[in-house]
């Protein structure tokens, strides 16, 4: 994440609130009823972080999306997820996330950093081979910086209670490895 956060192109200003994020999650039936404080503090957090990485309202959206639909079955059926698995150790980077994801504290920022530098360390990888099977575990979707930003919503939005419940990052890796054959 720090390596390649540093490197991704960022649009100069978000255009996106909390409130438009708060109005996405009822559209989609995510967000039901008054929002709580701590939805409402979420709203905000999402939109600074993700809002700078979507082009627009529908890519906003799309991101917010896979925050709160994760299906490690539907995942593991995509063909070209089959191809990210199958790369150089690819395998070794999801078992060894998972080991660090279910010894630590809930996912943040921090966290995550954490992470990233234990598995560099451990694994002496980088780039794709590293970051591609960690969004393909915990976004549910391979590609770049932004999927890092998904990924530092998930135990915040699990900890808001909104009207789907939220995977924590824990809960995905289970369900992730679960699935591998």
């Amino acid at each position: 994440m720090p390596d390649e956060m540093e490197n991704s192109p960022a649009v100069a200003v978000n255009p996106f609130t909390g409130g438009d994020v708060a109005g996405i999650l009822v559209e989609r039936g995510w967000l039901v009823g008054e929002l709580s404080p701590q939805q409402l503090a979420w709203c905000e957090h999402a939109a600074a972080i993700l809002g700078p990485q979507a082009a627009d309202r529908n890519t906003l959206a799309g991101l917010l999306g896979l925050v709160f639909h994760y299906d490690a079955r539907e995942i593991l059926e995509q063909v070209e997820n089959h191809a990210v698995l199958s790369r150089y150790a690819a395998r070794d980077v999801v078992r060894q996330l998972a080991l660090l994801l279910l010894e630590g504290a809930p996912l943040d920022s921090e966290r995550f950093k954490e992470i990233i530098t234990a598995l560099k360390d451990g694994l002496d990888i980088r780039g794709r081979e590293l970051f591609h099977p960690i969004r393909l575990a915990l976004a549910g979707r391979a590609g770049e910086g932004e999927l890092d930003r998904v990924i530092l919503l998930l135990d915040e939005a699990a900890g808001a209670e909104f009207a789907v419940r939220v995977k924590t990052a824990r809960e995905r890796i289970l369900e992730f490895c679960a699935g591998l054959d």
